[in-house]
């Protein structure tokens, strides 16, 4: 892989030479491989991110410290790896648009990426100590988000924008299944912690090698860009709130959004078992019926917001009715006191989800300042996913501490209601999109 510090390409693919200004009477379409490879590698690189998130990285940590203390224990490791997360996507971002390797500029940050992100899985699963959970944790999520910069960006360079809230319907599809996968091979592999992280990692290679061989990617033009310095690494962290203000309340409406969900992924195992008093053999397969409950409303929720979304070219109301649906059902959790009360809250959770991830790559695609910085700016809106996966398990324990003891769920899934409303509102503020 080269990468140069003077080059770009232009954010649209010559797989579509008229997408900037298609007919009215028959718009481009992307082919169907071609949304087919966006489709399994979505499932792929999330399947290996989110199962150690949902299910395998709690039990992990469980194995190692005492019950006391896996609460903390288990924050220290996801907000380590959910910083480097963070600061990774919008520099791995910046980094292939600018790269000239001939194989292009996305599919060696693919490929590459999910390779290291596939060696730190065996670092977690070979560790014995939370020090090296945190060291392979934080290689994998820096791989991971390599390949995800250069993935996300593939719906606004490739996609055309009729086509796009569908297109992402489609992705936050395999997204939920991702989860269903994942809970299914931590369930397969409960007995062998190396296989539960590994199997989900090289799948997730895979499915991006599936993309990179179907996707046209040529190789950044020289010239467009000024040299990567140091002035120009802090600037892959930075859009102007003042010059690009519908971009700025799309990060904070994302931002408090997955502020929300990341209450539900980050600590259901422990919610579960502590509230619900599910042992370890146990946990997993409640965690797989849950997510199978969930996934389904997710899809349902999904494929209509997408129909919906770009049959009426709005995406605002969708959003606003998302948000609110999720806060809703996480209150509902706050109040669960069995299984079937949980699984009805995934069910509404489902619904909101699946209609949030219908419209908001359509929606972030539309708020892009410069599409010849699609990837730079998709890893700046991408730490608004990235950011709560750190903070929330920063703030867990002493929300999940509030009167006493360590197990006040109420408390941590309020939290996450209030913050998903509050994103809800902040979309309302973007002008250029309906």
């Amino acid at each position: 892989m080269a990468v140069t510090p003077d080059a770009s390409l232009g954010a649209r693919s010559p797989e579509f030479p008229s997408q900037d200004a298609p007919s009215p009477e028959a718009p481009a379409n992307a082919p169907a491989k071609l949304v087919a490879g966006l489709a399994f590698a979505q499932f792929g690189a999330y399947l290996a991110v989110l199962t150690p998130v949902m299910v395998t990285l709690a039990l992990r940590v469980s194995q190692i410290v005492p019950e006391a203390d896996r609460g903390a224990a288990l924050g220290q490791v996801l907000s380590v790896g959910a910083l480097l997360a963070m600061l990774g996507n919008p520099v791995f971002g910046a980094l292939s648009d600018r790269t000239t390797s001939r194989f292009g500029r996305r599919r060696p940050w693919l490929i590459g990426g999910m390779a290291a992100g596939v060696a730190g899985l065996l670092v977690v699963a070979l560790g014995s100590s939370v020090l090296t959970l945190m060291l392979g944790w934080a290689l994998a999520q820096l791989g991971i988000n390599a390949a995800l910069a250069a993935l996300t960006s593939c719906v606004p360079d490739l996609i055309p924008p009729h086509q796009q809230a569908r297109v992402s319907a489609i992705c936050g599809i395999c997204t939920s299944l991702s989860m269903i996968g994942g809970s299914a091979l931590a369930q397969v592999f409960s007995g062998s912690m190396a296989l539960a992280f590994l199997v989900p990692g090289v799948i997730g290679l895979a499915a991006v090698a599936t993309l990179a061989a179907v996707m046209k990617d040529r190789p950044a033009r020289v010239g467009a860009f000024e040299p990567y310095s140091v002035k120009e690494f802090l600037r892959s962290f930075w859009v102007n709130p003042r010059r690009h203000p519908d971009f700025a309340w799309n990060f904070a409406g994302r931002f408090l959004v997955y502020t929300g969900a990341a209450c539900v992924t980050s600590y259901q195992v422990y919610f579960l078992m502590d509230r619900l008093g599910y042992d370890d053999d146990q946990v997993t397969g409640k965690v797989l019926v849950g997510t199978l409950v969930m996934v389904t409303a997710t899809a349902a929720g999904s494929l209509l917001g997408g129909q919906l979304s770009d049959r009426s070219g709005r995406r605002k109301p969708y959003v606003l009715g998302a948000s609110l649906v999720m806060a809703v059902s996480l209150a509902m959790i706050a109040s669960a006191e069995s299984f079937g009360m949980y699984v009805a809250a995934l069910v509404v959770f489902g619904v909101g989800n699946g209609l949030y991830l219908s419209v908001d790559m359509a929606l972030a695609a539309a708020v892009l300042p410069n599409p010849d910085e699609s990837a730079k700016d998709m890893g700046v809106l991408n730490i608004g996913n990235a950011l709560p996966q750190s903070l929330v398990p920063i703030a867990a324990p002493g929300l999940l501490a509030i009167g006493g003891g360590s197990g006040n769920y109420g408390a941590l899934f309020l939290f996450g209601a209030v913050a998903a409303m509050l994103g809800a509102f902040a979309v309302q503020f973007i002008r250029s999109v309906k």
